[in-house]
């Protein structure tokens, strides 16, 4: 009776840990080719041009501007891949390489992620939007209070080099392939911990820590363990628990708006966090500044009633 319950329960979260992953497979899959291709055909090159006049605008060089471009098609190691050779021409300050670090971590893999959310219910130019915006901003912000204040201006000094890319499509393929594999063992991994922790009580006294900060951005307590997850650990893996719970009808339209809107602007910030670390960038502005500038944006967001979506608010997104 006791091993019929058991492989019950156990097929029950089999199933649902696959079918999170396969909606998440069908996302990002097709935008991984169309990106790759895109990247081949020189979209990198042209959007690394077309951002150099604003890099000056944060106070970075237009050559910085070809490392967020890839960053912004792809990921923060093609990035960092590009741009650990740059370095000795760059000449770059501490506080140079916490702003382009905050650029990054802010906006980046905008294909895949912005599909995500699209798929969660927030339409893609508004993610694509949010977090471009909010990343020149926050960088903006950032290079003028190093600079009034004198803070952050010795020389970079990066402590590691990442391996770099494939250069051929069949390497690029195994590169994905691992990396999608290992996306489902991470999901595994973390939908247990959630459910481990819900039966322990854990998750109801994670609710009462968050709720102050909840309440602050505009978030109800049925969003704290989802945000929790995509804060620390990614919006890939967040995000991908979100929409499990948008379609089942658990978080209001708002709440998902105002939840992606956060996780757009302050995601996965162990991880990235301590990969942007490794270039030399500062805690100031990759972690707390980050954090702080999303709560404040999120927090403001949700007191404008021209930024919630049209429609009954207690609706769940439509599939």
């Amino acid at each position: 009776m006791h091993r019929d319950t058991f492989t019950r329960h156990l097929a029950d979260f089999l199933s649902q840990v696959w079918r999170v992953y396969w909606q998440l497979l069908r996302l990002m899959v097709p935008t991984l080719l169309v990106v790759k291709g895109l990247d081949m055909l020189g979209a990198t090159v042209w959007l690394g041009r077309l951002l150099g006049p604003l890099m000056g605008l944060v106070g970075l060089p237009e050559a910085t501007g070809l490392v967020w471009a890839a960053v912004l098609l792809t990921n923060l190691y093609t990035g960092l891949a590009l741009l650990f050779p740059l370095l000795p021409e760059l000449d770059l300050s501490v506080a140079q390489g916490t702003v382009l670090g905050v650029l990054m971590l802010v906006a980046h893999s905008l294909p895949v992620e912005a599909g995500i959310a699209r798929a969660a219910g927030v339409p893609w130019p508004v993610t694509v939007a949010l977090r471009f915006g909010g990343a020149l901003l926050l960088g903006a912000l950032l290079d003028q209070a190093y600079r009034a204040g004198g803070w952050l201006q010795q020389p970079l000094a990066p402590a590691w080099s990442p391996p770099a890319p494939a250069t051929t499509l069949a390497g690029w393929l195994g590169e994905q392939a691992l990396t999608l594999v290992g996306i489902l063992f991470v999901l595994l991994a973390l939908m247990a911990a959630l459910r481990a922790l819900r039966a322990l009580g854990v998750e109801q006294g994670m609710h009462w820590l968050l709720a102050p900060l909840l309440r602050a951005i505009g978030l109800g307590r049925s969003a704290a363990s989802l945000t929790v997850v995509g804060v620390t650990l990614g919006i890939t893996f967040g995000a991908g628990l979100l929409l499990q719970e948008t379609r089942s009808g658990q978080l209001t339209r708002r709440e998902v708006w105002l939840a992606m809107g956060f996780l757009g602007l302050a995601h996965s910030l162990i991880e990235d966090t301590l990969l942007v670390l490794l270039i030399g960038a500062d805690l100031s502005g990759i972690l707390w500044a980050r954090l702080a500038f999303a709560m404040l944006v999120i927090g403001l967001l949700a007191r404008l009633p021209v930024w919630r979506p049209v429609g009954r608010e207690d609706a769940p997104p439509s599939r």
